[in-house]
C-alpha cells in the first residue's frame, strides 16, 4: 500500500529507511530535481507570484529542511560523543 506524501518527504523517508551511516546523513542533499523545484518556488515567491498550493509546497520544503538540519545536528553530536 502506497502512502501519499509530497516528493520531498518521500526522498527523506526512503533515505532514512535505507539505514544510512552517520557520514551519509551528514552528506545528504535533496535530489537535483527537488533543488530545482525549490529554486523555482523561491524565485516565484520573491516575485510575489506564488499560488496558494505553491506556498504550501514551499512551506513543506522549509519544514523538511528544518528536520534534516536538526537530524544532522544531532548526528554530529552523537559522533562527537563517540
Amino acid at each position: 500500500m502506497a502512502i501519499a506524501q509530497p516528493p520531498v518527504y518521500q526522498e527523506v523517508y526512503f533515505f532514512l529507511a535505507s539505514g544510512p551511516t552517520h557520514e551519509e546523513i551528514l552528506a545528504f542533499r535533496p535530489s537535483e530535481a527537488t533543488q530545482e523545484r525549490i529554486r523555482a518556488l523561491l524565485a516565484a515567491n520573491k516575485e510575489g507570484r506564488l499560488t496558494i498550493e505553491e506556498q504550501g509546497e514551499l512551506d513543506e520544503f522549509e519544514q523538511v529542511e528544518h528536520f534534516v538540519r536538526m537530524l544532522k545536528l544531532h548526528t554530529r553530536q552523537l559522533m562527537n560523543e563517540a
